[in-house]
């Protein structure tokens, strides 16, 4: 690099002159720059340099020329003191000249200050930018007043209305089991197997049949017409409208709060069942649970009563039954013994073979003798023909009695123009009706008594194994955990919000 020195000729005609070279290591500008000497292990030094020889040119000539300026300026006025014209112009290519060098030293000044900081980023060490500080934006505004308005606001109106509005409220606990009376059935031979068959399930069903029952509107209106539910439960009405009843409540109204004051806890497996009932007043809490229990207790023994008519209801109807048959088949024996006037035809029939054999040994008697006779007498004995008189009248009344058993002719004694065979066939039948409906009826009878007796067996009975409490304390509303929950679901409720809020803005 070499240092140029600019002059004016006398015609005013700038001429640059070159002069000695630099030294490579500095850059001479003018007496205000600063050089830059080489540092050694900086890769960047020579970048600097470069950067700075061009300024450092420009502001050379710049130099030069305001001396040459300068001396021509002094030179000029004594050699032509008359001539006004050049004198002018020579003026005004010096101010033209001076605002230049104004503007080359601004840029000369400007090239010392980028050198200067270049220094500084050589021999500063390299450390990572820092973030600006954080500043609150309007969005930002926005979700923090979306915040106290959706989250604490709402909040401190829960907790105002649980801790200074919310009555006190106190529970009353009881609970029961339905249970049957001891038996040895094939049931309860087989233990726990029964079970699993689903044999021994009437206590399960009786429980949930209960389990229902308390929930109804039946046992809501009888309730409510022995305690007045209405009175109490509206007594706080609009003050604690959140847990109130109103006032003009219908019975459906009350049913769905009685849901809501009444909790059920029923094991299936067990058939426990525990209930809590809340209410403004201890006593009053005491009272609904006594009430649970009385009436459940009589639901079951409707139930028994009902269970036991079923099964005893076929019984009697079969007695019943074989009964009527029995009054018909002995009404029938009786008609038949007064119309043919014999109380019992096997005992005739007794009879009357009674007579037969009697009449067949008297024969045979009678036919010894006559033979007996024959032997010792003669022919025309009359002793002989009177024993053949004896033996022919034995035999026709032989042949007369067997002629009774089978013919149609009257019998002695019996029904008028009857047969002795159908009479016979007749009281046979009727004897086989009433020995048939006898047996019947016994049979009617003992199913009677053993569906009485298992009717008996399997009855259910409410078993209470925790008497209705008086609670000392109140326990509801359970303020604490109102507003944990309250106060999640409205802080879930605004974060939703606010994400969706920033995916829709994201998007655009």
């Amino acid at each position: 690099m070499a240092l140029v020195e600019t002059t004016i000729d006398p015609n005013g005609i700038c001429r640059d002159k070159q002069t000695k070279p630099l030294f490579q290591s500095e850059a001479v500008v003018t007496e205000k720059v600063t050089p830059i000497k080489a540092k050694e292990g900086v890769s960047d030094t020579s970048k600097a340099q470069q950067d700075s020889a061009p300024d450092t040119q420009s502001a050379t000539p710049a130099t030069a020329q305001e001396k040459a300026s300068v001396a021509k300026a002094d030179t000029a006025t004594p050699s032509n003191p008359n001539s006004d014209k050049p004198h002018v112009a020579e003026t005004a290519d010096t101010s033209a000249m001076t605002e230049e060098l104004e503007g080359l030293r601004k840029r000369a000044k400007s090239a010392e200050d980028k050198v200067e900081e270049l220094n500084r980023k050589l021999v500063a060490p390299k450390t990572s930018p820092v973030a600006r500080p954080a500043r609150m934006k309007k969005r930002h505004w926005g979700v923090l007043a979306s915040f106290l308005c959706m989250v604490m606001a709402p909040l401190l109106g829960v907790l105002l209305y649980l801790f200074v509005i919310a009555e006190d409220q106190y529970i009353s606990s009881t609970g029961f089991t339905v249970r049957g009376q001891e038996g040895t059935s094939a049931t309860d031979l087989l233990g726990g197997l029964a079970q699993f068959a689903g044999a021994g399930g009437s206590t399960g069903s009786d429980s949930a049949i209960l389990y229902e029952y308390i929930q109804s509107q039946e046992l809501v209106e009888k309730i409510d017409q022995e305690l007045n539910l209405r009175e109490h439960f509206s007594e706080h009405w609009p003050r604690d409208w959140a847990f109130a009843l109103w006032p003009d409540a219908t019975v459906e109204d009350l049913t769905w709060f009685w849901r809501r004051i009444v909790t059920i806890a029923y094991d299936s497996g067990s058939g426990l069942t525990e209930i809590q009932v809340t209410a403004y007043d201890r006593e009053m809490a005491q009272s609904i649970t006594q009430a649970i229990v009385r009436y459940s207790q009589e639901r079951i023994n409707a139930l028994n009563d009902q269970a036991r008519e079923d099964a005893m209801r076929y019984a009697r109807a079969d007695l019943d039954e074989a009964l009527e048959r029995l009054k018909v088949a002995r009404e029938e024996l009786i008609q038949f013994r007064t119309r043919t006037r014999i109380v019992d035809p096997e005992a005739d029939i007794q009879g009357r073979m009674g007579v037969m054999n009697n009449l067949q040994q008297q024969l045979a008697e009678a036919l010894v003798k006559h033979d007996l006779l024959r032997g010792s007498v003669s022919d025309d004995d009359p002793r002989l023909a009177n024993s053949e008189r004896v033996i022919d009248v034995i035999r026709e009344r032989i042949d007369q009695e067997r002629t009774n058993f089978a013919s149609d002719a009257s019998v002695s004694g019996g029904g008028a123009g009857e047969a002795y065979p159908s009479l016979i066939s007749e009281f046979e039948r009727l004897t086989v009706d009433r020995a048939f409906a006898e047996e019947s009826y016994r049979v009617a009878l003992t199913s009677l008594e053993l569906a009485r007796d298992e009717a008996s067996r399997q009855s259910r009975y409410l078993a209470t194994y925790i008497s209705p409490t008086l609670a000392e304390d109140s326990q509801y509303p359970k303020r604490g955990m109102f507003t944990f929950l309250a106060g999640l679901m409205l802080l879930m409720s605004w974060a939703i919000l606010v994400l969706i809020y920033y995916s829709v803005r994201d998007r655009r």
